[in-house]
């Protein structure tokens, strides 16, 4: 089946399942998002404390430097509050020749210290490499504040079958930590890190997650564990078109987190499967093109799904979206 019309009988039964829930939820949040929420592209978020704080991808020579920091304290006012790194790093260029950004950043607690994953790369090319920047807090005014370079955690180069971009940590229950990742190519990936170094353990194999048939349209992995699950959000076609982006959000499910994960359907997600989350036809107003590369932030009671979008009122600027994340009866997750 061509990929639109499948997308687009997915997409009924998203809608479908959304109808329930949605019936009471509250205003939505997006309609009320504020402050500096574009350009953002390729969005993580944590909470520390009181306050939120929200990294994107960036490019060299954007300001205020690369991987923008917002914060906010209720989700919906946000602030441009600074960047992670004025500049690359010195090894950055010997790495990955001709990179000229830090894109898709994920942030994650672990041991103690905030762990922020990025990735180098040159658009379409998978000579890449996974980079890490550490700190001890986000509290700018704490003197154990700053960031430390940690170096390269993970590269490919032209001659492998996988593209190292597009991190995203998952903590298990037991104490182990993992790092999913991939674009195009072969698919999305998993590699178990070693806790005490954030890297991957010595002769750690590469799992295959997900994938597609071609053109291998499938990256930015984001996966949560709930009630005995775990969920792989995924996203599908093509971003970094403006209005003209494709893009769109997936999710299946596993009960073990190397896989098999398969959508509603039990369609496997390595064999083009997947459950429609977010999509630009799910916009009423038809204004938001191209949702995609999400995160998922547990904040107390609720669950929120985080992600860009491009606002076909503003030329298609990549704009931060934030709305709730309900769940059906038998567990599948709903944008609301």
């Amino acid at each position: 089946m061509p990929t639109r019309r499948r997308a687009l009988l997915t997409l009924g039964a998203a809608a479908a399942l959304a109808r329930p829930l949605a019936a009471g939820a509250a205003a939505s949040l997006n309609d009320r998002l504020a402050g500096d929420l574009s350009p953002v592209h390729d969005p993580c978020i944590i909470k520390q404390g009181d306050t939120y704080h929200l990294f994107c991808t960036s490019q060299v020579g954007q300001k205020p430097g690369l991987i923008p920091w917002r914060t906010s304290p209720d989700l919906v006012t946000w602030t441009l509050a600074g960047a992670v790194m004025p500049a690359l790093p010195d090894w950055a260029q010997k790495a990955v020749p001709g990179t000229r950004g830090a894109w898709a950043p994920d942030i994650s607690l672990i041991n103690g210290r905030y762990h922020l994953y990025y990735a180098l790369s040159t658009f379409g090319k998978n000579r890449s490499a996974i980079a890490l920047q550490t700190t001890a807090t986000l509290d700018r005014t704490d003197p154990a504040f700053g960031w430390r370079d940690e170096g390269v955690v993970l590269a490919s180069q032209a001659g492998d079958d996988f593209n190292a971009i597009d991190p995203n940590i998952v903590a298990a229950a037991d104490g182990r930590v993992w790092l999913a990742f991939g674009s195009f190519w072969s698919g999305l990936k998993l590699v178990e890190l070693d806790p005490a170094t954030g890297k991957p353990r010595p002769g750690a194999p590469l799992t295959a997650l997900a994938a597609r048939s071609r053109p291998h349209a499938i990256e930015a992995p984001y996966i949560i564990a709930r009630r005995g699950w775990f969920y792989l959000f995924a996203s599908f076609d093509f971003c970094c078109r403006g209005a003209d982006s494709s893009y769109y959000t997936v999710v299946g499910r596993s009960r073990d987190l190397a896989g098999p994960y398969v959508d509603r359907n039990g369609k496997a997600m390595l064999d083009d499967g997947g459950l429609i989350v977010l999509h630009a036809d799910l916009d009423p107003a038809k204004r938001f093109k191209g949702p995609g590369h999400v995160a998922v932030l547990h904040d107390g009671d609720r669950d929120l799904i985080v992600y860009h979008a491009y606002d076909a009122r503003r030329g298609g600027v990549p704009t931060l979206r934030i709305q709730p994340l309900g769940w059906t009866d038998d567990g599948w997750p709903v944008a609301l």
